[in-house]
């Protein structure tokens, strides 16, 4: 069937400043098929990630910085400063605790025993507060009932070497120093760094980069020696200048563990923020740290979605950036490919990221995008439903770019959300073409049921994949779970999914299977299937973005029980992860005795997983608006699964909403703009 031809507009002109290439995000994951393998990464599961991009701090557990692996201060990439150690009493504090205090900032305790000491009490404690801007305070505290002289000494390197570099194992020789100030310098490439010291050190070695003090400490008394960190290249980077999108927001229940696990998501979707450089008044999410400090479209535009509960100022500035790099007149976003695992080769995360521009987009209008924003939005979103269009061509599928014609299951379901909601967006615009996309997506639909569905003796499954033979690609896998994810109309209704009801029960019962659901979350590849790998992050991890479409899709489902069931997982392995979700960990099964196992690769903050627990709680509430016809409609899970809930602090028609959920999964609103109409 043939696609409605777009109306004839400034759509279909870009103009010459918006044809620059995508950001680039620094990966060292491996690049498109055919490519050498990925580089064996360093393990960062057990470092401790200060972040506020583009500035970023990578510590051991005892708080040294050795210059192993990825430990350093980094700043746009380039790690300023790979080791400091620091000696007290002529020997290193012996270790207690090093945390994470926020996104941007690490807390490490140590103890030292002077000379002077009785018994094995240490008589100094010693306590580092380290943030990813280059600052690093140490503070020393003595319980000894007499005055101390204690000499300190740090020791400070570095490689100046390239993150990416040293992710694939080619860090730098360590770089002479030359006294600078207060503190040392460094100098290669025509890359800096400087430290320096308050107070300045008594002494400076350069040949060994070496700072000394002679401490006084008083009875029950503290000192404070503060680096700092910097470069002295102008960084012409997206950083970030200014103000933060994002507002104060809170969630209180009866699980006291929503609390963090909102606080540590909102804070560290914050630490995650870029700037486009070329337009510093436009913010958008990193895809991941240590990995992935750049934007990656597809992720990007998962991550602003489920973000929309915070307003729609972060999806608005994310979408304007992605609008830029539209290829040409063609409208398609660039993206790199991504492996889809041992069945299925690489897909094309650009043709995924064009997909979702117009449902995000129409989504956002949803939740109180200004009509100003909208209208300088909404010839993107034109683009990239003239290039599905073309790409569709008189098929009713869309097939993977290139030769081989694939058509993946999780692909036709980003094209059916694309033309229903860009119908939708179309329509509310007053632009034509909505009712051509109607009749496609229904084309679809029906297809799809018939030709995708495999049916066995257990009740059927459906396909990953058709080959263009029409063979089908029968492994169940994470990606089924768009076929879930429908997306947001008018009135708070939910667009059509692409299973019918019996359709849609049998992959509910799938999910919700001990196959699929390992206890923590749901795996990436059945257990059952060929090839399955618990560590593999496309054949048996649980990754968390996955996850939380499924809770959301099962539970406007009606699937509650299979809901609950993956939310509880995930909310337990937040809870083991401190509530800073990796984008993905092991599907080892769950047993009484065991925790989640952490992914050596995994990046920690991610945007995808770190904006799922945004979403979690925000469909446990149900909260469906419609800001241009001044509504919004609470559909809570009755079940209740954590019991009773409240968000504060959220944003619906650009003003400030609260919500809550009681133990008997009753909703309520709390605050919200005025004028607007509340239902239940």
């Amino acid at each position: 069937m043939a696609l409605p031809v777009p109306p004839s507009s400034a759509a279909r002109g870009t103009p010459a400043q918006s044809r620059r290439p995508a950001p680039a995000a620094a990966s060292v994951r491996g690049g498109a098929p055919g490519g050498g393998g990925p580089a064996e990464l360093p393990a960062v599961h057990t470092m401790i990630v200060c972040a506020d991009l583009p500035s970023l701090a990578v510590s051991a557990e005892h708080g040294q910085l050795t210059g192993r692996g990825l430990e350093g201060f980094y700043q746009a990439g380039r790690r300023l400063l790979s080791r400091c150690v620091l000696r007290v009493a002529g020997r290193e504090p012996v270790p207690v605790q090093g945390r994470s205090a926020a996104a941007d900032r690490a807390r490490f305790v140590a103890v030292v025993r002077t000379p002077g000491d009785v018994g094995p009490d240490p008589g100094v404690v010693v306590e580092r507060i380290r943030t990813a801007d280059g600052t690093e305070r140490i503070i020393l505290r003595s319980s000894v009932p007499r005055p101390l002289r204690i000499p300190v000494e740090i020791t400070l390197g570095t490689d100046l070497a390239d993150l990416g570099a040293i992710g694939a194992g080619r860090p730098g020789p360590e770089l002479p120093a030359s006294v600078h100030d207060s503190g040392l310098r460094w100098t290669a490439a025509g890359a800096h760094a400087v430290v320096t010291a308050d107070p300045p050190p008594g002494d400076a070695l350069a040949s060994a980069g070496l700072l000394r003090w002679e401490v006084e400490l008083p009875p029950g008394g503290s000192r404070t020696i503060e680096l700092r960190v910097r470069t002295e290249r102008a960084v012409r980077s997206a950083g970030k200048t200014g103000g933060c999108p994002l507002p104060g927001v809170s969630a209180e229940g009866d699980d006291p563990r929503v609390r963090e696990l909102f606080r540590t998501s909102v804070d560290d979707l914050r630490s995650l923020l870029m700037r486009d450089p070329a337009h510093p008044s436009d913010v958008y999410p990193a895809a991941g740290i240590p990995w992935r400090c750049g934007l990656a479209p597809a992720e990007a535009l998962w991550a602003v979605r489920a973000a929309l509960p915070l307003g729609t100022r972060l999806a608005a500035n994310t979408l304007r950036t992605l609008a830029r790099t539209q290829a040409g007149g063609g409208g398609r976003i660039p993206g790199p490919f991504r492996d889809a695992g041992p069945h299925l080769p690489a897909g094309c995360t650009g043709v995924e990221a064009t997909l979702a521009f117009p449902a995000v987009l129409a989504e956002a209008r949803r939740w109180g995008l200004p009509e100003q924003e909208l209208a300088e939005l909404l010839p993107a979103a034109e683009r990239c439903l003239e290039w599905l269009r073309t790409a569709v061509g008189e098929d009713v599928y869309l097939r993977d770019p290139g030769p081989g014609g694939l058509r993946r299951a999780e692909t036709q379901a980003h094209a059916h959300r694309a033309a229903l909601l860009g119908a939708d967006l179309l329509d509310s615009c007053g632009r034509p073409g909505a009712d051509g996309w109607r009749q496609w997506a229904a084309a679809l639909r029906r297809a799809f049921r018939e030709e995708f569905w495999i049916d066995d003796r257990v009740g059927g499954r459906p396909s990953a994949a058709l080959t263009a033979d029409g063979r089908h690609v029968p492994h169940l896998g994470g990606t089924a779970v768009h076929l879930l994810d429908t997306g947001l109309l008018g009135a708070g209704q939910l667009a059509p999914g692409l299973l019918d009801k019996v359709q849609t029960e049998q992959l509910a019962r799938l999910l919700g299977s001990p196959s699929m659901d390992s206890g923590w979350g749901l795996r990436g590849l059945g257990a059952k299937e060929a090839a399955h790998n618990p560590f593999g992050h496309r054949s048996g991890a649980v990754r968390v973005h996955e996850t939380a479409v499924a809770v959301s899709g099962l539970a406007a489902a009606g699937y509650e029980k299979e809901a609950g069931s993956l939310l509880r997982g995930l909310l337990d392995a937040a809870t083991a992860f401190g509530h800073r979700l990796p984008e993905m960990y092991a599907g080892e099964q769950r047993t009484a005795d065991s925790s989640p196992l952490p992914h050596p690769a995994a990046c920690r903050p991610a945007a995808v997983s770190a904006t799922a627990g945004i979403h979690l709680l925000a469909t446990l509430v149900g909260i469906r608006p419609d800001a241009p016809a001044g509504t919004v409609r609470l559909v809570p899970l009755s079940s209740a699964p954590l019991g009773a809930l409240q968000l504060s602090g959220l944003r619906v028609a650009g003003e400030p909403f609260a919500a809550r959920v009681s133990r008997l999964g009753l909703g309520m609103v709390e605050e919200a703009a005025d004028g607007l109409q509340l239902g239940v």
